[in-house]
């Protein structure tokens, strides 16, 4: 790896393409190797990837936002065009409305992959958009895996050199660059092309936190989809020759300045050599649980404790020892009342770790659709128990959220229950059971059994079987065979639902 170091620099020296980070992000996308040189272990996580987008897809079909977007998607149709999960099979719209339809469906539920480091990420962002991409500009399944692999490489680099929360800029930032490159590697476009497309992204998708803060809409879902359709438009403006704010992350008045750090800005990126393997996708992993990844190890925590903390109404109060992150964004440190509201969105009860320890506590499990029920949420018992949970920031979870060594990393806490009797009950787990590091990492037969249970009355046991087989296959998969990694469902279902839902413009 090299590292690159970047700072704000003066319009006065002119600081050279080639010295820009844009161009260097650009560079090593444009050097991905081909699908045959790629990392088999990579290249297989990929196929993993994409089975884990479409059974979170598949599972969303019938929610309103997804729908939303869907119907939007459909209102433009295109040749050759791109499919939209939950559409007819013969239907194709225009590939940037099929990243906006796609890539809500796969971020609706909160469900899909993560990578957490200096900031956060969820890079199976990346795959609707250069999906979309590649069914309408009829390249192969190898071509779709370079693109995923590059993307990947470029995420990860960004969400371990530059933090964005700390300023309250939203994540897709990296998102929309990082699928910009994705794009450029996938059709094999020029370094300065890419340049060109992921300055235009990441300055059009520069967005605050507060998709993710209070009253949470389902503006959490839209955003990603909507960074991967503006690096879709930019990556098209770019190939018309059009160009970008220059150097968008270094200018006096660019992102690193005026965004994140200030004008003495300086982060470290480290990216791979020419001809390195490109092996990031390896560091990221899925969740088990649909719930922010923080909240993975709670809930495993508090499927651990339910033995131990005896009748829940004994329970005096609960404390999280948690990293910074956690407390802050979605524990009791986040100050935000929504948080312990019973009649919050889902949205906002993904994001809140009392709510979901609660749940998790008195269930024993989780489930994607029953856990955030209204009647759920409302239940007396589960509010006065998720009245008496906090979170406190604890400086050594914090240490380990951001270990170098991504084995030692942790994202859990320590939970201590005090119980009325003045009785104190602890445990604490460091990582989700289902993390390369857990008790039970997912492997292909963990995102098989994860596909078939969110598509189970939905996609047919044949057609799981056939989507499974062509995802394994990916690398050798046809434009054609594209249309594959749609799984078949009954879609006069969706059709209903679309037709209830209010008019738009299109």
């Amino acid at each position: 790896m090299i590292d690159h170091q970047v700072r704000v620099h003066p319009s006065a020296d002119r600081l050279p393409r080639e010295e820009q980070l844009a161009w260097k992000l650009s560079a090593v996308a444009t050097g991905t190797q081909d699908a045959e040189e790629l990392d088999p272990a990579a290249a297989a996580m990929a196929a993993n990837r994409v089975i884990d987008n479409a059974s979170v897809a598949v599972a969303s079909l019938l929610r309103r936002p997804v729908a939303v977007a869907r119907t939007q998607a459909v209102a433009h149709p295109a040749r050759p065009g791109a499919s939209v999960f939950g559409a007819d099979p013969g239907v194709r719209v225009s590939p940037e409305w099929a990243a906006w339809a796609n890539g809500t469906a796969v971020r609706e539920l909160d469900f899909h992959d993560t990578y957490l480091a200096a900031d956060y990420s969820h890079p199976g962002d990346n795959i609707p958009p250069l999906l979309a991409v590649a069914q309408h500009t009829g390249r192969s399944g190898a071509d779709l895996l370079r693109g995923i692999i590059a993307a990947y490489e470029i995420h990860v680099a960004l969400v371990k050199g530059i933090c964005l929360h700390a300023h309250r800029i939203d994540h897709v930032a990296h998102l929309s660059a990082a699928t910009a490159c994705g794009l450029g590697a996938m059709l094999r476009l020029p370094t300065e092309t890419v340049c060109q497309a992921v300055g235009q992204a990441v300055h059009t998708t520069t967005a605050t936190r507060q998709s993710r803060k209070g009253e949470i809409s389902s503006w959490k879902a839209f955003a990603p989809a909507f960074a991967g359709k503006a690096a879709i438009e930019a990556v098209d403006r770019a190939m018309r020759g059009e160009g970008a704010p220059s150097p968008i992350y270094e200018g006096e008045d660019g992102f690193l300045a005026r965004m994140l750090d200030g004008p003495q800005a300086s982060y470290t990126i480290s990216l791979p050599k020419p001809g390195e393997t490109r092996r990031a996708i390896l560091d990221t992993y899925t969740k088990e649980h649909s719930a922010e990844y923080q909240a993975q190890a709670v809930i495993d925590l508090a499927r651990r404790l339910r033995e131990k903390a005896g009748p829940l109404d004994q329970v005096r109060s609960i404390v999280l020892h948690t990293s910074h992150h956690t407390h802050h964004v979605i524990g009791s440190g986040a100050n935000d009342p929504q948080k312990y509201d019973p009649t919050a969105s889902r949205e906002t009860l993904d994001h809140s770790v009392p709510y979901i320890f609660a749940v998790a506590l008195e269930d024993g499990s989780w489930h994607h659709e029953r856990s955030y029920a209204p009647d759920r949420a409302r239940r007396p018992q589960t509010v006065e128990l998720w009245k008496r949970i906090s979170t406190v920031e604890d400086p050594e979870w914090t240490r380990r959220y951001h270990d170098a060594d991504p084995q030692r990393r942790a994202f859990g806490g320590r939970a201590v229950i005090t119980l009325a009797d003045g009785t104190v009950v602890e445990d604490e787990l460091a990582v989700a059971d289902a993390h390369p590091a857990g008790a039970r990492p997912f492997d292909r037969d963990g995102y098989t059994a994860k596909f078939r249970a969110l598509t189970e009355g939905t996609v047919a046991p044949a057609a799981q079987h056939a989507f499974l087989d062509t995802a394994a296959r990916l690398a050798e998969l046809d434009t054609d065979g594209l249309a594959d990694l749609f799984p078949a469902v009954d879609t006069s279902a969706t059709r209903a639902y679309d037709a209830q839902l209010p008019k738009g413009l299109f």
